[in-house]
């Protein structure tokens, strides 16, 4: 009962609060939509550890998936401009981000410096970066009779965070 009380169509209440807030202090957001809210990764360790790195502005870069996968959908790739809000894993909002560069790019042609922004790190990234990104393109395509290649193109986006917890 407690947690009916506290989402709206599955939504955490703190992410209506943190848009409220954020769009009251920034008369120029459109206080019309309440962004997509979403977390990183696919557990709770990884979206919370990665949702504090927004906050501490350490991680200012995602890589939102394979190209051929917006191919697939038809879906338009993410705009810049757009804003979204991140949560922990629990659905709580911890930011809100703000794209501003997208870019398509080989997998095996992601640069240490892209990888640090995705990772939050200078420790090693671009080798935990091949390594989380190639485990979790290979398990989705696997189980579509796919195989990754290292050419294949992946969608990195940039951000700002303009709204923190």
């Amino acid at each position: 009962m407690k947690e009916e009380l506290a989402t709206e169509n599955g939504i955490d209440a703190s992410v209506y609060e943190m848009w409220n807030d954020y769009t009251e202090s920034n008369p120029q957001a459109n206080k019309e939509e309440l962004p997509e809210s979403w977390f990183f990764h696919d557990n709770k360790e990884d979206a919370d550890r990665l949702a504090a790195l927004t906050v501490n502005g350490k991680k200012t870069a995602t890589t939102s998936g394979l190209y051929k996968w917006y191919v697939e959908a038809e879906a338009d790739l993410p705009l810049i401009g757009t804003n979204h809000i991140i949560t922990d894993f629990d659905g709580k909002a911890q930011a809100i981000i703000e794209i501003i560069k997208v870019d398509t790019i080989p997998f095996n042609q992601l640069s240490e410096s892209l990888a640090s922004l995705d990772m939050g790190t200078d420790i090693e990234p671009l080798q935990k970066w091949r390594k989380a990104h190639w485990d979790f393109f290979q398990s989705v395509m696997v189980e579509n009779g796919e195989e990754p290649t290292e050419d294949m193109l992946i969608v990195f986006e940039r951000f700002k965070t303009v709204w923190r917890k």
